[in-house]
């Protein structure tokens, strides 16, 4: 009897620790199966948050891209341009205006944003415009090979020439280009006057602006100048401030643009409100009040 009581109680520890070992099975593989579904979670989530992260970085290169949004946001368009009469140029107040100056304001208040003009060395354009210190070059520049590889440009709209510009007293000896051989010329450093008198192997002094080219030949410190026609037309001859001069060779020919940073979204935009300018009248408008209207390009 004694051995069949214990075998029974013997039987009934067994049976209760197996009946234990089964419980914190199904716990642990019930914790277990928890555990995963919430690693899932987690992982779903971190997943999704990247997406956003990379969608919001995105969005945000995309607009960091755009010059136009750039400038929206300062409230400025910088540009850059030299002292360059008809094109830009200061009143007796100290405003700068001219026509590249008048249209480049009209193109500012048409983003919302104000026109600021500084004055920069012509042959460190394209480093002003990389290093954001200016938002564009507009100052009759010309469409030349350098410029359009470097820079976003616009259409163009004005046609030039550069002319050599000699004391009137002399300018019957000087009426082609083989007669300029022994002549010193002072030109814009980075300018396509500068340009035109290497190819044709000529003497020169490279100064700031085109201004102080007039001024050298003014002062008899050089010979010549070869300066953009637009601006020889306003400023040497008869009833302007170098009246003791002229302009003579025409040494090519040529178109002007705006520079912006390469791949700038502000070229598309300026060539919108050109279109939009010379459809309603008023860039032709702006060309006949400072004397450029036959020089003006269709949009």
């Amino acid at each position: 009897m004694k051995k069949f009581l214990s075998l029974s109680l013997t039987m009934a520890m067994v049976l209760s620790l197996a009946a234990c070992g089964g419980s914190g099975s199904s716990a642990s593989s019930a914790e277990e199966t928890t555990a995963a579904a919430a690693t899932e979670a987690a992982t779903e989530a971190s997943s999704a948050e990247e997406e956003t992260t990379a969608a919001e970085t995105e969005a945000a290169d995309a607009t960091s891209d755009s010059d136009l949004a750039y400038v929206q946001d300062k409230g400025t368009l910088v540009v850059g341009i030299t002292e360059f009469e008809p094109m830009d140029y200061q009143d007796e107040n100290g405003e700068w205006i001219g026509f590249d100056a008048d249209m480049a304001k009209a193109f500012a208040e048409s983003l919302g944003v104000e026109a600021e003009f500084i004055v920069i060395d012509w042959d460190n354009k394209i480093l002003e415009l990389e290093g954001k210190t200016i938002d564009c070059v507009w100052n009759g520049m010309t469409l030349t090979d350098e410029v359009t590889s470097a820079m976003e440009c616009s259409n163009a709209y004005c046609n030039n020439a550069q002319v050599v510009i000699v004391p009137a007293a002399v300018a019957d000896q000087y009426q082609d280009t083989d007669s300029l051989s022994d002549l010193s010329f002072a030109v814009e450093a980075g300018s396509a006057g500068e340009a035109e008198v290497e190819a044709l192997g000529l003497t020169y002094t490279s100064v700031t602006a085109q201004a102080d080219a007039l001024m050298e030949v003014a002062a008899g410190t050089s010979d010549a100048a070869v300066i953009d026609s637009l601006m020889a037309a306003a400023m040497v001859g008869e009833g302007t401030g170098y009246a003791d001069l002229t302009y003579t060779v025409g040494l090519n020919s040529e178109e002007y643009g705006v520079g912006f940073r390469k791949g700038s979204d502000l070229a598309a935009a300026l060539n919108d409100f050109f279109a939009a300018s010379y459809a309603d009248g008023s860039m032709m408008e702006c060309a006949e009040t400072y004397g450029v209207q036959a020089a003006l390009i269709e949009q």
